[in-house]
């Protein structure tokens, strides 16, 4: 922490120097976006060991890719457009009673002091992604960094420190009992990302305090391979987003629908792709472990699950395994592997994954595939392969998803001038590029009337009598 201090002493900080002050210039925002863009590109050799570290064994190219390059990119546009999005907006006015003269503003003004809890899949993406919006709107910043990737959070908390002032930008660490009292602070918004059980909870407690919260959760984003789609390019882009970070991504694909006669071409594919991909698994060098021994052995529960359930697993990649070879696997390990045979009664249908693993569903009709999307709570994204506008349209139509990608996986995350965030379970609120700026700013409302006293001319001020009749007869109507 900044000298040993809390979070609540850190809170204080900050909302004692919001008190008064007027909204931050558009250089005073500029320059705080410059620190934060400045401190991820002069250490991104150190964030990708921390990071590597943390995991056990994760790519530099993961981590650049994933974690630090969206990041740069949302402060990058910050940097770019904030000046814009800060002017106010003059909408014309149209009043029922048609006042001449009388205009109107819309100002936007910071919120004050933002707390953010960020995971710890993508620590660098998901801390610095809302940071960007948040100074682009002229805020504070406290942020709550994950205790599961103590190296990561720990070099965060360093470079925090040494490019923002303390009543500027701050963070702190520790476990849930700390996330639990930052959760419970007097924010004037809350920025969530994580599970549903845990968003409910930190909703919960800001909720207390009337504070307003941005959750992004998660849940089981679907992939439909529609009859029109190219299935080795569906396959190519569909692993490419599931197993990056070995599926430990609220938007990785966690269950995909293919159309029954396209389902052993589909399996093949596979194999033949990870086998491309990641050749000597589970050596593979840019293959991801699960970041604990938790997460690895809840994975582990859900293929037992499957499996006694009557589910066929096919373990992708990985060669007859050896006494040797188990001995040399890297910790926390799990090969790709695609689960057929699948019942709803499995927990790998009903539970979000966060791990390497893929149930693959056969489907007769569209119909039958959008029956079991609604079955379960709306995801954070939908994706879609195919090219008949007409069921991909009817898709899109009878379904709900946070966002949605067609023909490729999570790329809707990448566009700035998309809203980013979910809907019901998956999570409430969206930022990215102008939306995020708009989430983390006040739109206050400004009217200036005109000199003209319309009302009395009307009649509309008491005494009430038969000019005011018919003024509203006037004004009440088709």
């Amino acid at each position: 922490m900044h000298s040993g201090r809390t979070a609540v002493e850190l809170f204080e900080t900050q909302r004692a120097a919001v008190r008064g002050e007027k909204p931050a210039a558009a250089s005073v925002r500029i320059d705080r976006i410059e620190r934060a863009l400045g401190l991820l590109l002069a250490n991104q050799a150190e964030l990708c060991a921390a990071a590597a570290a943390d995991f056990g064994r994760r790519p530099v190219t993961t981590t650049q890719l994933l974690d630090i390059f969206p990041a740069v990119l949302e402060l990058k546009g910050a940097r770019r457009n904030v000046s814009g999005w800060m002017r106010p907006r003059r909408p014309r006015l149209r009043l029922p009673i048609g006042v001449p003269g009388a205009r109107g503003e819309i100002l936007y003004q910071p919120l004050g002091v933002v707390g953010v809890i960020s995971p710890w899949n993508f620590p660098v993406n998901l801390t610095y992604g809302p940071l960007a919006g948040i100074l682009a709107a002229g805020n504070r910043c406290l942020i709550k960094l994950p205790e599961a990737t103590p190296r990561t959070s720990e070099l965060l908390q360093q470079l925090i420190t040494r490019h923002f002032a303390p009543d500027e930008v701050a963070a702190v660490t520790g476990g849930a009992d700390v996330g639990a009292a930052f959760s419970r602070l007097s924010f004037d918004h809350l920025v969530f990302t994580g599970s549903t059980s845990v968003g409910r909870r930190v909703m919960a407690a800001a909720a207390d305090n009337l504070v307003p919260v941005t959750l992004e959760l998660g849940g089981k984003s679907p992939v439909v391979l529609g009859r029109s789609a190219d299935v080795r390019r569906a396959v190519d882009r569909l692993l490419l987003g599931k197993l990056a970070n070995a599926g430990q991504m609220c938007l990785a694909p966690d269950y995909v629908c293919v159309p029954r006669e396209s389902l052993q071409a589909f399996v093949q594919s596979a194999r033949q792709w990870v086998a491309r991909a990641y050749p000597d698994l589970p050596n593979n060098p840019d293959y991801t472990s699960l970041i604990d021994e938790r997460h690895w052995h809840r994975a582990e529960e859900l293929l037992a699950d499957a499996e006694s359930r009557g589910a066929q697993v096919l373990r992708l990649g990985e060669q007859q395994p050896t006494a040797a070879m188990s001995e040399a696997k890297p910790p926390r390990f799990m090969a790709p592997t695609l689960i057929l045979k699948v019942s709803e009664q499995m927990r790998v249908m009903q539970e979000e994954i966060f791990a390497p693993l893929l149930p693959v569903l056969p489907y007769e009709g569209i119909h039958e595939v959008i029956d079991v999307i609604n079955r379960r709570p709306a995801p954070l994204a939908l994706y879609y392969f195919g090219h008949d506008r007409t069921e991909e349209a009817e898709l899109l139509a009878r379904t709900r998803s946070g966002g949605v990608t067609v023909n490729d996986v999570a790329m809707h995350f990448m566009a700035d001038e998309l809203p980013f965030g979910g809907v019901g379970a998956s999570g409430m609120g969206a930022y990215h590029g102008e939306h995020g700026f708009r989430r983390f700013s006040h739109a206050r409302a400004v009217f200036r009337q005109s000199r003209l006293d319309v009302s009395r001319l009307l009649g509309l001020c008491p005494p009430y009598g038969a000019r005011v009749a018919r003024s509203l007869r006037l004004l009440i109507r088709r």
